[in-house]
């Protein structure tokens, strides 16, 4: 049901689309379908500034996030340190993202067959455990792993480093993926959303005198981290089927942890301000925020409208080298 710490206390048509991008035009896209790329329907979304150049792509970023609930990247013009587009795309309801389709993705899209001047990767995944560096042994790896979880035929076990906290973070994703990731992308490693995600709070937790509280959600799983004057007492995984199971969860995590419901709760992830889910939660904690995306870096103003916690990990990796 959940993954902890290791040693926990230790520590539209796409013609016209074409058109308008030759015409420098700044536009936002929901389609229902984009069939014409993928060969299948799933919901998508582009956001991209009109100074977006697809020659120009070798003083680019490239962050990559991908996982059976979709596909996203986005482009950071380094020149400038400035994102000029997201795409994000999810399969149907009751539907899975596979190995099939982000290949298809992937080779359909026009910009990611593309040369850049760095490319990065994230995974999210329920499955993983931290580990102290001081601790951890390279060749017990998938020792450490199985410690916590059990390992499926075409699981691939992955390693990163965090530096704060100081930690290896252990986890596993579909070995599919990792094999046409590898076939677009060689070279690059790719990284468990926990290390953005505990990079990010990092900017923000230092500035917070008593506990930092953070849900991450995800499509059937959710993150609980929580600090305690800069030290980690939390970092687990939950699966869930509906909201009261988040709810159940969290609170029951501020009882055991004496937690008053007095502090704030940050949110990511796919939740959003009005939604059932903080609605839900605002019921009993008075105090909640949506967690932003920082680092050296700006947004075009096409982003202005888009709920950016929702892509908090995609577009944070670039602060994990």
């Amino acid at each position: 049901m959940y993954a902890s710490i290791f040693f926990l206390i230790l520590f539209v048509n796409l013609d016209n689309l074409s058109a308008l991008r030759k015409q420098h035009t700044p536009i936002k896209l929901l389609f229902s379908s984009y069939s014409d790329i993928t060969k299948f329907n799933m919901p998508f979304l582009e956001l991209f500034d009109e100074t977006l150049d697809i020659n120009s792509t070798e003083n680019y970023d490239l962050s990559v996030q991908v996982s059976p609930d979709g596909f996203s990247y986005c482009l950071l013009d380094t020149i400038r340190n400035k994102y000029v587009l997201i795409r994000s795309s999810e399969p149907e309801e009751n539907k899975y993202f596979n190995a099939s389709m982000l290949n298809d993705f992937i080779s359909s899209d026009d910009f990611l067959t593309k040369k850049f001047k760095k490319t990065r990767i994230v995974i999210p995944s329920s499955k993983f455990t931290l580990v102290p560096s001081v601790l951890f042994d390279p060749g017990k790896k998938e020792e450490y792993f199985k410690f916590n979880h059990q390992s499926e035929e075409n699981d691939i076990i992955l390693s990163n480093k965090i530096g704060d906290p100081d930690t290896i973070v252990i986890f596993s994703t579909l070995k599919p993926f990792i094999e046409v990731l590898d076939s677009f992308f060689p070279g690059v490693q790719p990284v468990s959303h926990i290390k953005p995600l505990l990079r990010n709070i990092s900017y923000v937790r230092k500035s917070i005198s008593g506990h930092y509280i953070h849900v991450h959600v995800e499509r059937d799983f959710f993150n609980l981290i929580v600090f305690s004057n800069n030290s980690l007492l939390l970092c687990n995984t939950f699966s869930y089927r509906n909201i009261s199971d988040i709810l159940y969860y969290v609170l029951n995590v501020f009882k055991s942890l004496n937690i008053n419901q007095e502090e704030t709760i940050y949110f990511s992830g796919i939740t959003g301000k009005y939604d059932d889910l903080t609605s839900n939660f605002s019921i009993y904690i008075r105090h909640i925020l949506f967690a932003v995306p920082s680092g050296n870096f700006t947004f075009s103003y096409v982003f202005n409208d888009l709920e950016v916690h929702r892509y908090l990990n995609l577009l944070t990796l670039i602060n994990c080298e």
